[in-house]
């Protein structure tokens, strides 16, 4: 694949720059997160803006979702408070019940896996798997359409634009035919799951606390996720990468296993940039599937960044139409050099992923986005 990275010097990432006026943009960022300088509360929210860019609402609801509407949307939102809202919610709930019976009937009698300190019923097989996976796909894709994704635009990157051209047709072929991994995907909302649940029905990472959930955790069981209980200090716990590694290598090598869902940014952003990535989804040096997602929007963006939850759902329910769209990039097959160094494979996928999706690389991180949201609702707090 170090061809591919040759083929991306004519079209470069982007990157988010540093202010031209500020002498020690090179240098550590020593400074207070906001100087005392008598600004107010805009003026310190459009410094924080320009920091953590990649967290930045940019729709007409603003910072927090707590921006002021004109009149219109004002308007629209008490409409559809009334009316869309009560009748989604609705839906959704019926959705996800039907989905929770049909995994608690075809699980009846089967005893969990229980391997590896997880608990999951990914290893059952015939008919029981088929009809778990199958209407697990299509009641994801119902749940979309029924929460404003009535289209969702997907292209499919030709191999060609991204791969070695010096290969022969044959080897080609034959890499095309094997089986990645893991899904490699940038993180925007918890949408995210759902449309890639709708496309492959993969597994992925989840708290040890969502498993116990009602509904959900039955649900989260069949699909294989992966529980993990980050303060566990037993001699006996993996960790988040070791349980993954297993997972990823498994998933390549056996075409029943399912396959792996990674988000190796860590955390969501507004859609616009691409944060560092972890390793964890290329420990194994299997091949990966880069997948690209952005969500359109005219009004409210259905990106999760710097929103509460609640508000976040009931704005989206509120939105008649949501769009996304998906790029499906070729799968991703590693060089020997990038098998023994999954920080320089991270970094390539990510290079790759960037140019295909003209996304600006950025190089802040989820503890960034804490200090974020935690000055801009003291901000929010005082204004």
């Amino acid at each position: 694949m170090g061809s591919e990275l040759k083929d991306l010097n004519s079209k470069p990432a982007k990157t988010q720059q540093p202010d031209p006026n500020d002498d020690d943009a090179s240098a550590k960022d020593d400074r207070p997160l906001l100087e005392s300088t008598g600004s107010s509360a805009a003026e310190d929210i459009q410094e924080l803006e320009k920091k953590f860019a990649a967290f930045v609402r940019n729709d007409v609801y603003g910072s927090l979702g707590c921006g002021k509407l004109p009149l219109k949307e004002k308007l629209l939102l008490g409409i559809a408070l009334v009316t869309l809202l009560p009748l989604r919610l609705l839906l959704v709930m019926s959705i996800l019940v039907l989905y929770y019976l049909i995994c608690k009937i075809f699980t009846l009698c089967s005893a969990p896996n229980l391997e590896e300190d997880q608990e999951d019923y990914a290893h059952l097989g015939g008919c029981r798997r088929a009809v778990i996976l199958q209407s697990g796909r299509y009641l994801s894709r119902l749940l979309l359409f029924m929460v404003g994704f009535y289209w969702i635009n997907e292209t499919h990157k030709d191999s060609a634009n991204t791969q070695d051209n010096s290969k022969t047709e044959s080897t080609k072929q034959s890499e095309e035919r094997v089986r990645p991994g893991a899904i490699v995907s940038n993180h925007l909302s918890y949408l995210d799951v759902l449309y890639h649940m709708s496309s492959s029905f993969p597994s992925f990472v989840a708290k040890k606390s969502v498993s116990k959930l009602p509904l959900v955790g039955l649900i989260g069981k069949c699909l294989g996720c992966v529980f993990v209980q980050r303060e566990s200090k037993s001699s006996d716990f993996k960790g988040v990468a070791g349980i993954v590694t297993d997972r990823v290598r498994n998933a390549h090598q056996n075409e029943l296993a399912p396959m792996m869902l990674l988000f190796p940014e860590g955390t969501t952003t507004n859609g616009d940039f691409l944060l560092p990535f972890k390793t964890g989804a290329f420990l194994a040096g299997a091949p990966v599937m880069p997948v690209i997602l952005r969500y359109s929007y005219r009004r409210f963006s259905p990106a999760w960044e710097s929103i509460s939850g609640v508000r976040h759902v009931v704005f989206l329910l509120c939105q008649f139409v949501n769009n996304l769209e998906v790029t499906r990039l070729p799968i991703y097959h590693p060089s020997q050099q990038e098998k023994d160094n999954p920080k320089l494979y991270a970094n390539n996928v990510r290079k790759l992923m960037a140019a295909e999706g003209d996304l600006i690389v950025s190089d802040i991180g989820l503890a960034e986005k804490r200090i974020y949201l935690a000055a801009l609702n003291g901000l929010l707090g005082q204004s």
